[in-house]
């Protein structure tokens, strides 16, 4: 059992330098993490060398240093977190695993297993559940400032290189999935699906999908073609709306209704108002509530089941979109 002392920095294996993993590392660091690293390029640990962590931290094999650290931060390709994370736990290593947690839901259980077997904290990377607009969107919903939720909208896209191991649903919808189940306090029952596959590589790089949280649907768009970056949802409930754009970091409050009177209904639009977004860079607030939680030894705010529940939500749109009809979770579930 890791006992982790208050008097010391944590340990943490920090496995993967691409592009994220810089962004991990530069985090850890400034959290006080004493970070060690692990990359099968020589190059990329080369650079990491550059950027504060001991050449005597570094590694092309993480698992000849798993018995050195306290925790373990997973960065690298969604096809080999399964292996990599199942090592880890298998070690007793308390595991963050970058989003999405698995490839498919077949690994996700196993995932799901390996993590109750070791009896270890899992957290996966669902960021935007710790960015300071989604802080302002839960405190909102909670204090019923646009009654109940009729249905909500999710646009994440933008013109950029396609990601290699998993389409752009899998990759950017994701996002809104886990952001709307943590929003909304319940998971998806059915789904529905359009998605293309433009550039002829067998994964979808255009997904608009309908996710059902219960009564409330959510349609997500992504894609890899529109112009500029586009990071907003709209929620739309019985006495108005909440818009938000994670980009610019805004809430606006659209407080309207629709008002009956006699056999016609009225527009009654009573203005818009900003909301107050607290301050804070999402990937630090994930990354420090993952090292609390390691502390503490208590559950993570996203553990293995959440993570699990999101690419359910991904197979079910891929296999709906396939079939052309609505698929519920029971029946991903059942498979």
């Amino acid at each position: 059992m890791i006992s982790f002392a208050t008097d010391r920095a944590v340990n943490v294996l920090l496995i993967g330098l691409g592009r994220w993993g810089e962004k991990h590392l530069r985090v850890l660091r400034e959290l006080g993490a004493d970070v060690w690293a692990a990359d099968v390029s020589t190059a990329r640990l080369s650079w990491a060398i550059g950027h504060g962590v001991p050449a005597a931290r570094t590694t092309t094999d993480y698992r000849t240093v798993l018995e050195r650290v306290d925790a373990v931060d997973i960065v690298t390709p969604a096809d080999s977190h399964l292996a990599v994370a199942t090592t880890c736990l298998a070690a007793g290593r308390p595991c963050l695993i970058e989003k999405p947690s698995t490839v498919n839901v077949d690994q996700g259980r196993r995932l799901v297993a390996a993590a109750s077997a070791a009896g270890r904290i899992v957290q996966v990377g669902h960021i935007v559940r710790f960015h300071p607009v989604t802080a302002t969107l839960r405190a909102a919903l909670a204090e019923g400032r646009i009654g109940s939720v009729r249905y909500a909208t999710g646009r994440f896209a933008g013109f950029k290189r396609p990601r290699t191991d998993v389409g752009v649903f899998h990759t950017d919808g994701i996002h809104y999935v886990d952001l709307f189940a943590y929003l909304l306090g319940r998971e998806a029952t059915t789904v529905s699906a359009l998605q293309r596959d433009f550039l002829g590589r067998g994964l979808d790089d255009l997904s608009v999908v309908t996710v059902s949280f219960g009564d409330v649907p959510v349609t997500i768009e992504t894609n890899y073609f529109v112009p500029g970056t586009h990071r907003e949802c709209l929620i739309v409930g019985e006495r108005g709306s909440l818009g938000a754009d994670y980009g610019a970091g805004t809430v606006t409050l659209h407080a309207a209704e629709h008002v009956r009177k006699g056999d016609a209904w009225d527009a009654i639009d009573r203005g818009k108002e900003e909301l107050s977004v607290p301050q804070g860079e999402p990937l630090r607030l994930e990354l420090a509530a993952f090292l609390d939680a390691c502390r503490a030894n208590t559950p993570a705010l996203v553990d293995a089941r959440a993570g699990l529940h999101a690419v359910e939500v991904i197979e079910a749109a891929a296999r709906a979109a396939r079939l052309g009809r609505t698929v519920s979770i029971a029946e991903i579930r059942a498979a």
